[in-house]
């Protein structure tokens, strides 16, 4: 393969293989956060639509490693961008933290590159709450632009009280209301210790699908949640540690003041 096309002006992110005819895509965000959430139901969605890896993400300040998966030789960044022409969708997919000092100069990369896609991002983030027996985690919708018209039309609740969306996710929230172009920001109550496919389930089957008007199974999240837990347990007790900056997650208003 040859030298790799600019999906856009932005060099930062960069096509890899054809062109895909996307018109006004939804662009869902996986940075990884608290519970995980956000990543769990990005990267389950990516598998179970079968969405091609289409642009690669070199943002100033992302971390400089390859990724490879056991049974594939391919090495690859650890940011990039899937789609699906069928579905008129696009992904980030993030295989690593994003360090405090690049956070905004990631989401200022990502941002150039959205609207210029002409894409309706949906970020997702976790807010920690610890749950009773089977209750099932609520969700919020909060938006940018004109987007909570979509949230009002698929039903989905408004946040209880005042809070604030941390880490990448946060600072691309953050470049959205600051330019005044729609964007949602999807908050589903997840665990602040542990991976939660639950929640990431939630996110999907009540968040992402329905504003997306995309179909995706989301039994095998819950019926693999032990065995996601334990895969990615590592990875989330490494964002417990980092600082909230780095972390994507919501919390209350008055935790965070």
């Amino acid at each position: 393969m040859g030298t790799p096309t600019d999906v856009s002006n932005m060099a930062q992110i960069r096509q890899q293989g054809p062109e895909m005819d996307l018109e006004e895509p939804v662009l869902v965000e996986g940075f990884p956060g608290l519970g995980l959430v956000g990543k769990i139901a990005t990267d389950h969605l990516i598998e179970e639509l079968d969405m091609r890896y289409y642009a690669s993400v070199d943002c100033g300040g992302l971390p400089r490693v390859g990724v490879y998966r056991g049974g594939d030789r391919t090495a690859r960044p650890p940011v990039r961008i899937h789609a699906s022409e069928e579905h008129d969708l696009l992904a980030l997919r993030s295989d690593a933290p994003i360090k405090s000092d690049a956070v905004g100069s990631v989401a200022e990369c990502l941002t150039e590159w959205i609207v210029g896609q002409d894409a309706l991002p949906l970020y997702l983030s976790g807010l920690p709450a610890e749950r009773e027996g089977e209750d099932e985690p609520d969700i919020y919708g909060i938006g940018t632009g004109n987007a909570a018209e979509r949230l009002e039309e698929r039903g989905i609740a408004m946040p209880p009280e005042d809070g604030v969306v941390t880490g990448p996710t946060g600072a691309l929230i953050n470049r959205a209301a600051q330019r005044g172009y729609d964007s949602v920001g999807l908050v589903v109550e997840s665990s602040p210790q542990f991976p939660d496919p639950e929640a990431a389930s939630v996110l999907l089957e009540d968040g992402v699908c329905p504003i997306a008007d995309v179909e995706v199974e989301v039994q095998e999240l819950l019926d693999r949640a032990a065995e996601i837990r334990e895969k990615r347990e590592q990875f989330a007790q490494q964002m417990q540690q980092i600082g909230q900056e780095e972390s994507s997650q919501a919390q209350p208003l008055r935790m965070y003041q």
